[in-house]
């Protein structure tokens, strides 16, 4: 299945201003499960690029701008062939089919960063929601378990867009009942860490289809959360939809907290006020 996401931000300033060093994460991770068959990108003003990938081997764009302006713009075309359409395609070792697991062997100490809870202060918050899904001695099958989960907060949980930067704490999403897909994967990883699962944050893009058209792929970009399972690896869990990450999600950049996932990071010289406005304008959809 192939996929075309074009991405454009607009910036407009009150006047020409400098602008800092921008880094951009906007490229599709390429894997066994996808593959770049053309990519574009267009920057204005006058740049320099270079490229780098950041502690967690995501790709990263450095722009360094050469000359003021008033309007700056980034755009991006990538189109990329899905393999990955089965999203269960694969058996758990045996060990971990009962939460709660320990890891075994070196890979306790390559997950360690994603284990550890991200709002410690609000582990009883978490432990007291997460009741029900568990029986009398606090396990549970741990696919069945995962899988209520990210269907649970995509049917109880109000969705809603938000353009501010930032992500509400899990007692914040649990309190209110409502979030961003930002919030919603946050509050999934610390649920599974909770249970002493490794899990990390994922900034993409969910294409859309004739035959799925949803008001969570239109003209943004997506975030949900990967667990790592034994004999599974790292696999996605979209708490918004309540689906697997499958062929319709492409993955740019996975994390251990959502703050390190801002598709663009940048500044200008100068007082807030000569920002004027910006437009984003985000078309991914399935072109085959």
């Amino acid at each position: 299945m192939k996929l075309k996401i074009a991405h454009t931000n607009i910036y407009r300033y009150i006047r020409p201003v400098e602008l800092t060093n921008h880094l951009l994460m906007l490229r599709p991770v390429e894997s066994h499960g996808l593959q770049i068959r053309s990519e574009k990108i267009e920057i204005s003003p006058a740049h320099k690029l270079s490229w780098e990938h950041d502690v967690f081997n995501n790709s990263v764009t450095q722009v360094n701008f050469t000359e003021k302006t008033d309007e700056l713009i980034i755009s991006s075309e990538y189109i990329v062939e899905q393999f990955t359409l089965n999203p269960f395609d694969f058996s758990l070792e045996a060990y971990t089919n009962i939460l709660p697991f320990d890891y075994r062997g070196d890979i306790t100490t390559d997950l360690a960063p994603f284990l550890i809870k991200q709002y410690p202060e609000q582990h009883k918050a978490i432990e007291k929601w997460l009741g029900p899904f568990l029986d009398a001695q606090s396990t549970a099958k741990t696919l069945p378990f995962l899988l209520a989960l990210n269907e649970y907060i995509a049917a109880n949980f109000g969705y809603g867009r938000r353009e501010e930067a930032g992500v509400q704490s899990p007692a914040e999403t649990l309190s209110l009942g409502t979030g961003c897909c930002r919030d919603f994967a946050l509050l999934f990883m610390e649920a599974a860490r909770h249970m002493g699962l490794a899990a990390r944050f994922v900034s993409g893009y969910l294409c859309s289809s004739e035959q799925e058209d949803t008001e969570v792929a239109a003209n943004a970009t997506h975030a949900w959360a990967e667990v790592y399972l034994p004999g599974a690896g790292w696999k996605g869990f979209d708490p918004t939809c309540g689906i697997l990450a499958a062929g319709l999600h492409v993955r740019v950049a996975t994390t251990r907290n959502p703050n390190q996932a801002t598709p663009i990071r940048g500044s200008y010289l100068g007082d807030a006020s000569l920002f004027k406005d910006m437009t984003v304008i985000i078309n991914a959809q399935v072109i085959n």
